[in-house]
């Protein structure tokens, strides 16, 4: 296996108790993040798909969708050590591993495409990011004021490297009414929740403590920039509606209004 997908779904969420298994209109957060995965590698040679987990509830219910499923230890505080925890207990290491965060079930169609190819060319780590246009940097700021540490922003280089990540929409936005009029796309990048590494700067990443300010933020990435690990960023298209990681009863309320009027985006398993 050249690449291994994981799903890391741990129990332990203290805003959304048993995240993975929450119903989002009628199907799992994790039902709904193995189901649009298996879509993404379909037709892929080299590429395996499991669930890295710390509770025997979600490794049974990712097996009855179909998926492979590794038990990992709870005191395992990050998606991404996680994900190198599943990696390892395969019988050969692969050579990239990528972090399909479980609570971004709607991943815009072509991101885990773009992550592989970015690994492929050489990067150390890779992650997509979307060019907000006004209005979803109106609809992303008006969702801050309910859930404030919903949704990253990044800002990047212009040969795609990224510079930094926050949960505050960055960067801040000077003389915003002329730029509003010259152009449809905002300054702002929105990060999508998924990680490609190469397996040695994973194993690295993972030997560091975390860092002051990826603890301020709450964002993992942080420590790999404190490291100098370099983040391509790879742009790709909008989802079929805009949605940030499922944090919070507001985001899972949100998300199934946005079901309810424009269609369900999770393809059957």
């Amino acid at each position: 296996m050249n690449l291994l997908v994981v799903i890391p779904a741990r129990a332990g969420s203290t805003r959304l108790p048993c995240k993975p298994l929450r119903l989002i209109a009628g199907r799992t957060l994790l039902h709904r993040t193995i189901a649009m995965a298996r879509a993404a590698i379909a037709g892929r040679a080299g590429v395996g798909l499991i669930v890295a987990t710390d509770d025997e509830a979600i490794a049974d219910h990712a097996r009855m969708a179909g998926c492979d499923a590794v038990m990992t230890d709870s005191a395992i505080a990050t998606g991404s050590g996680r994900a190198l925890a599943a990696a390892l207990s395969l019988p050969q290491a692969p050579r990239f591993v990528v972090n399909l965060q479980g609570d971004s079930p709607f991943q815009p169609e072509g991101a885990l495409a773009a992550v592989i190819a970015a690994l492929e060319a050489g990067a150390e780590v890779a992650t997509p990011v979307i060019a907000l246009d006004w209005a979803s940097l109106d609809a992303l700021r008006d969702h801050k004021t309910r859930s404030p540490f919903s949704g990253t922003t990044c800002v990047r280089g212009v040969d795609g490297q990224a510079l930094w990540f926050s949960k505050a929409i960055i960067p801040a936005i000077r003389d915003e009414e002329r730029l509003r009029a010259a152009a449809p796309l905002s300054p702002v990048w929105r990060h999508v929740g998924l990680y490609g590494y190469r397996l040695d700067v994973l194993q690295r990443f993972e030997a560091c403590p975390p860092t002051a300010l990826e603890n301020l933020e709450g964002l993992e990435q942080l420590r790999l920039l404190e490291l100098g690990i370099r983040i391509m960023t790879v742009a790709v298209d909008p989802p079929r509606f805009d949605s940030s990681g499922i944090d919070t009863e507001a985001d899972i309320a949100r998300v199934e209004r946005l079901i309810a009027a424009h269609g369900d985006p999770t393809p059957d398993l």
